[in-house]
C-alpha cells in the first residue's frame, strides 16, 4: 500500500526521477537543487532487466521524491561551501525534539560515513521507511554525477535501486562530451555491478527513530526537517563522504578508469 504521507505522483516521470544532474561538479548539482531544478530521466530501454525494475516500481507505487519545487527555504544537506563540522552540529540539533516527545513524522537525510553497497541499505535505514536512495560513484579526482532513486517499500527494492540509478544515467549519454560520456559509462557499469556507491538515504519517521540511526558507526549524520515540511517542496543535497573540511567539490582533473 502507498505511504499515507506520500505526495501525488509526478506524471512527467516513469518512477525513477533524479534530484539533479551533476554537470561534472557537485557544485552544479547543489546550485541546481537550490534553484528548484528537477532533472527528469527519459525512459530508455536497454534490456529486460531495466524494464523489469521500472515495471516493478510502477506497480508498487513509488514515493514522489522530495525534490525542490518552486521557492523553498527548506533543504536537506549542507549548504555549498559550508564547514562540515557546522553541518554535523546542525543535523544533530535537528533531532533534539526527540527528547521532548515529538511524535510527528519528519523527512530526513541519512548520510553515510563511507560509500555503501546497496545490499546494506536496509540495515543502514534501521527499519525506517526509505523514500530515496542517493548514489555517486567515487573516483579519485573525478567529478561523477549524483543520482537519486525513488524507492517503493521493500528491502529488496531498495537493494535493486542501484540498477535503477544506472538506468537513469543512460538518459544523459546523448549529447555528452567525450569526458563526461566516459564518466557516465563508468558510473553506469559500476552501479550495475552493485558497487559501494550509495552515499545516503532520504527517509521519513519519528524523531526518536531517526535519532536511533545515529548509533550506527556507518551513519555519519541524520538531519531532520520540521514536521510541517512538504514533500516536493525542499531541496536535497547529499553530504558526500569525501567532504571532510567543507562541502566543496574536489578537482576534476584525474584520469577516468576504463571500468
Amino acid at each position: 500500500m502507498p505511504d499515507e504521507h506520500a505526495p501525488e505522483p509526478d506524471p512527467t516521470t516513469s518512477g525513477t526521477p533524479a534530484i539533479g544532474r551533476d554537470q561534472h561538479t557537485a557544485a552544479v548539482a547543489q546550485m541546481r537543487a537550490e534553484s528548484g531544478a528537477r532533472g527528469v530521466a527519459r525512459p530508455i530501454r536497454y534490456g529486460a532487466a531495466a524494464l523489469t525494475i521500472v515495471t516493478l516500481m510502477a506497480v508498487l507505487g513509488a514515493l514522489d521524491p522530495p525534490v525542490p519545487s518552486g521557492i523553498s527555504t527548506d533543504r536537506l544537506g549542507p549548504e555549498y561551501g559550508q564547514p562540515v563540522a557546522d553541518y554535523l552540529a546542525e543535523a544533530a540539533n535537528s533531532l533534539t525534539g526527540a527528547a521532548a516527545g515529538d511524535s510527528d513524522e519528519h523527512w530526513a537525510l541519512v548520510s553515510f560515513t563511507e560509500e555503501a553497497r546497496p545490499q546494506r541499505l536496509p540495515d543502514l535505514a534501521g527499519g525506517v521507511r526509505i523514500a530515496q536512495a542517493l548514489y555517486r560513484v567515487p573516483v579519485p579526482d573525478v567529478q561523477t554525477p549524483v543520482v537519486a532513486v525513488q524507492v517503493p517499500e521493500g528491502a529488496q527494492v531498495a537493494v535493486r535501486s542501484a540498477e535503477a540509478a544506472a538506468w537513469q544515467l543512460t538518459s544523459q549519454l546523448d549529447g555528452a562530451d567525450d569526458r563526461y560520456r566516459r564518466v557516465l559509462t563508468l558510473s553506469i557499469d559500476r552501479l550495475r555491478a552493485y558497487c559501494a556507491c550509495a552515499v545516503g538515504l532520504v527517509v521519513r519517521a519519528r524523531l526518536s527513530r531517526l535519532a536511533s540511526l545515529t548509533a550506527n558507526p556507518d551513519v555519519r549524520a541524520v538531519q531532520a526537517l520540521p514536521a510541517d515540511a512538504v514533500a516536493g517542496g525542499f531541496a536535497v543535497v547529499p553530504l558526500l563522504p569525501s567532504y571532510r573540511d567543507r562541502a566543496l567539490p574536489g578537482p576534476d582533473t584525474g584520469p577516468i578508469p576504463e571500468s
